[in-house]
């Protein structure tokens, strides 16, 4: 037998389950060694901790000759850092003790509080709950644990990261002396180490990190992409895996709600989960997961610990984890219990080496690969339609004579063509990526019919607050030309070199010799002596714009400060010309308008009258 160690009732739930071995954490607890003492037990996330400390409790609670419990106060504590560990660690141990008639309590923030005291006066052997709830019911009375024979903390660690050491010790020193105490952490910090020596005695040290790595069954792989296509880079993506449940993380709850509307939008049945969402809201949105009516989930890292989806095969870190460890946490929400997963990094460009350097910290090999393009799509969806119409299948007499029927109307190549936009028609479309992101894009100012262009020159640059958002436009006003005509623009500290096409230069010249609109006329521009880079040599024999010849930085014109800075709280912020002003009170301009006049004023629209 497999589980001769175990009660009938246990062993028996283990092989209902679909159990043909235990895991080594699982096994580790349940050695002769191990029973009846105190333990601190380290194992990768998706090792089976879970149903790990299940059956170290098995002892303490189950009797040999019935398997029953043996006392109707609560014989053991589960304390879990959240509330969705705690139901899932709940979950877990309902089925494997469902044999036995073990009752069970759950207790955490966001539930009826009243119907959990309720509950615990009726009598449940075992308590699952989070540290605040469970700390609420101790001092109200409605939590005795008198009778208590084992405590166990899940997550030690990061209950004691999250601030919860005072609210553990409370519960901690309310129990008996004699009572076995179990603590699970992936990681042995101080402060653990500390709470052991405190509230443990001769503790069995177990580690099974270096025999069973939890993400031995996850595939890594790192996108790079440009910063603009991340979104459409999550929706290739979840087409090219179609995973049965796949779960995306975000840094915050407003980019949760944002990807979740935008994938809504495109046809994806998705969830979201973020700390906005109440209890019972992320109940229905895990229950959606678990039933299949949603098979992808946007999540903060409140749903990295304590998910436990059976059919989740997929994880994208859309926006990167803070560091290696939220990295584990994350992508262990998948290869889970012997089943393969794959966890996707969405890495801009920009970003690249701090990814490699949490990988090698977290000691992860990982596939750098390009993002799937909209072709990479279509070829795999043709894989897996000819493998679903191809399996042999079970036809009914009444399908068969709707395809008798059929085939007196159409050929059969248009019933197939039928079938296959049909198939289509439920698959979100994927999107065509603007850049594959492996590297920056260079700055190539050579575009078709631009080998000749000529360079002019404008009187405001980076201290003006110039943006090409405003200079594009007043360029089409005043030179007469379009955009299509308008090649590079490369904005320095005082000036701005634009790239006019060969063919629009004369027409370009003659309309800014021209006088302009009111709002333009502050501008100046003229022709320049050469490209950017011979500019800025020249301006630097000059003195000008700083230089080493000890010429004074030109002031700013447009009545903004030169150097944005002045004292806190008096210039623009940097990086944008949005609110504040200069140590003259006037406002700078904005980027989504034209400049101010030399004086600092705003010429007001014709027909805008202040009412």
């Amino acid at each position: 037998m497999p589980f001769s160690k175990l009660p009938p009732a246990l062993s028996e739930a283990l092989s209902a389950h679909g159990y043909t071995s235990l895991t080594p954490v699982q096994t580790a607890v349940i050695e002769d060694e191990a029973r009846g003492r105190d333990m601190v037990v380290s194992a990768q996330t998706g090792s089976g901790k879970t149903v790990a400390f299940g059956l170290a409790l098995a002892d303490d609670l189950l009797t040999e000759e019935r398997g029953l419990p043996v006392a109707e106060k609560p014989l053991a504590l589960i304390i879990a850092p959240t509330r969705e560990l705690a139901l899932q660690v709940s979950r877990e141990l309902m089925w494997l003790y469902a044999k036995a008639g073990v009752r069970i309590a759950t207790c955490v923030g966001g539930m009826d509080a009243s119907k959990e005291r309720r509950t615990l006066n009726q009598g449940a052997q075992i308590v699952v709950g989070t540290p605040g709830r469970l700390r609420d019911h101790l001092e109200r009375g409605a939590l005795d644990l008198s009778a208590l024979k084992v405590a166990i903390l899940d997550e030690a660690d990061e209950m004691l990261d999250m601030g919860f050491r005072e609210e553990l010790e409370e519960i901690l020193n309310a129990t008996p002396e004699g009572r076995r105490t179990l603590l699970f952490s992936a990681t042995m910090p101080k402060p653990i180490v500390s709470l052991a020596k405190r509230y443990q005695q001769d503790a069995l040290r177990i580690s099974t990190v270096g025999e069973d790595r939890g993400h031995g069954d996850i595939s890594y792989q790192v996108v790079t992409v440009a910063p603009p296509d991340i979104e459409n880079a999550v929706v290739n993506l979840l087409r090219l895996h179609e995973a049965e449940t796949a779960i995306l993380f975000c840094a915050t709850r407003e980019n949760v709600r944002r990807l979740h509307a935008s994938l809504t939008e495109r046809g994806f049945n998705v969830v979201a989960l973020s700390g906005e969402h109440s209890q019972s809201e992320r109940n229905h949105a895990l229950q959606a997961l678990r039933d299949r009516r949603a098979r992808v989930c946007v999540a903060t890292d409140v749903a990295a610990r304590g998910i436990d989806l059976p059919n989740l095969s997929l994880v994208v870190h859309v926006e990167l984890p803070r560091d290696a460890e939220g990295l584990q946490h994350r992508s262990g929400r998948t290869g889970r219990a012997g089943r393969k997963g794959t966890a996707v990094l969405i890495v801009p460009y920009q970003r690249r080496k701090r990814v490699e350097s949490m990988l090698r910290g977290a000691k992860i090999e990982a596939d750098w690969i390009k993002v799937p393009t909209a072709a990479d799509i279509r070829a795999k969806d043709h894989e897996r339609l000819l493998e679903t119409l191809l399996t042999p299948v079970e036809v009914e007499e009444e399908d068969r004579a709707l395809g008798a029927k059929l085939l007196e109307t159409m050929s059969a190549e248009d019933i197939a063509a039928a079938l296959v936009r049909v198939h289509r028609a439920k698959m979100p479309q994927a999107e065509d990526m603007l850049d594959d992101g492996t590297r920056e894009r260079p700055r190539d100012d050579h575009r078709a019919g631009f080998d000749d262009s000529v360079w002019f020159k404008l009187n405001v640059g980076r201290r003006n607050n110039a943006d090409p958002k405003w200079i594009l436009p007043l360029l089409c006003r005043r030179g007469g030309v379009t955009k299509n005509d308008i090649g590079a623009i490369r904005i320095a500290a005082n000036e701005t070199h634009v790239g006019i096409a060969a063919a629009a230069v004369a027409k370009f010249a003659k309309a800014i010799a021209q006088p302009g609109h009111d709002e333009d006329n502050d501008v100046e521009i003229v022709q320049a002596n050469g490209p950017p880079r011979e500019a800025a040599r020249e301006n630097k024999r000059m003195g000008r714009d700083g230089g080493r010849d000890g010429g004074r930085p030109q002031r700013a014109q447009l009545g903004v400060n030169p150097r944005g800075d002045g004292p806190r709280g008096d210039g623009p912020p940097r990086g944008g010309p949005r609110g504040g002003s200069n140590r003259d009170g006037v406002r700078p301009f904005r980027n989504d308008g034209p400049p101010p006049s030399k004086h600092g004023v705003r010429h007001k629209a014709k027909g805008n009258r202040p009412r």
